[in-house]
């Protein structure tokens, strides 16, 4: 059997001696972008040619004739802060389990809170691309739950007075292989239809299924399914249990509680995304720098489009 190679943790240190400057970082983002072959973002060509001096579009395509950077089609385009301070934000959000909030980016990287706020979501951007793997099977754990503040904390003027425990909250469903791997997302309710049809898009037919005893997972077709019944103080049942998922909703409601205290149901699926993707990508720095270096290619998201 082959040895699983060890996770390298880049500390902070080895980070900053790694990247040390604007080179450094420019260069490591053209070498995952372009590795030997520079070519044009706008129409394809390998024919480039660099520009003298220093220029923001260092580059020209000698067909289309368009300037063009690493930056170029991703979600760096347009930015002005420069890429050594992305690439560390990138490393900060990647590293930190329970997520940093845009006031303590801010102060770590020199840049305004509200520029801390939009290269977050922007790098969640690049998040999205990393969490694909296809279905997921053969045995997992499927859970729901509600994300949201407390009623009683709320302003009396912002409480909703009908209803109780999930009045308020927006409902997420994660999905959880015995591997570890993880997906969640935000759902319009939690009946039958809205949980079946997240399994059935999500989950190989023929897949092992363990939830609690909520009575939408009850008649799934073409699964093999187990439940428990947490009611009556029952968690664990041979093999059937939800412990992987309700691990993961753990770290998830501490970086709401403790990091950001509030997730707007507007961008609620990016934060998830966010806390799913580092969950997946474990605790090689490098690996986990390369996969949203490569995520953020093609993806663009403008402030107004953030705030419209």
């Amino acid at each position: 059997m082959k040895k699983k190679e060890k996770a390298e943790i880049l500390s902070t240190y080895q980070f900053m001696a790694q990247f040390p400057d604007e080179q450094a970082a420019r260069k490591y983002l053209e070498d995952r972008r372009w590795n030997e072959t520079r070519h044009c973002p706008h129409c394809g060509s390998v024919r480039t040619v660099s520009v003298k001096g220093e220029k923001p579009m260092p580059y020209r395509c000698q067909d289309c004739r368009e300037h063009f950077s690493v930056r170029t089609g991703t979600i760096l385009a347009e930015s002005k802060v420069p890429m050594h301070k992305w690439l560390f934000a990138i490393y900060l959000m990647t590293t930190a389990r329970k997520g940093i909030s845009s006031v303590q980016l801010a102060k770590e990287i020199g840049v305004t809170q509200k520029t801390a706020w939009f290269m977050e979501h922007r790098i969640r951007e690049a998040y999205d691309n990393a969490s694909d793997g296809g279905l997921l099977g053969s045995e997992v754990e499927i859970d729901e739950t509600y994300i949201g503040g407390k009623e009683k904390n709320k302003h009396a003027k912002k409480k909703i007075r009908t209803g109780r425990g999930a009045v308020g909250k927006q409902a997420v469903v994660g999905i959880c292989e015995r591997s570890g791997r993880v997906r969640a997302f935000p759902v319009t309710g939690t009946d039958k239809m809205d949980l079946q049809t997240a399994i059935v898009e999500n989950v190989k037919r023929g897949s092992k299924v363990y939830t609690d005893c909520h009575a939408s997972y009850v008649g799934m077709k073409g699964y093999t399914h187990e439940a428990v019944k947490h009611s009556v103080g029952e968690y664990v049942r041979g093999q059937a249990h939800t412990n992987g998922v309700e691990s993961f909703w753990a770290l998830l409601k501490r970086g709401y509680y403790g990091t950001f205290h509030h997730m707007s149901i507007k961008h609620l699926h990016r934060y998830v995304n966010e806390f799913s993707t580092r969950h997946n990508l474990g605790h090689d720095t490098m690996a986990c720098l390369n996969v949203v270096a490569d995520g953020m290619i093609g993806r663009r998201l403008t402030f107004q489009g953030l705030t419209a």
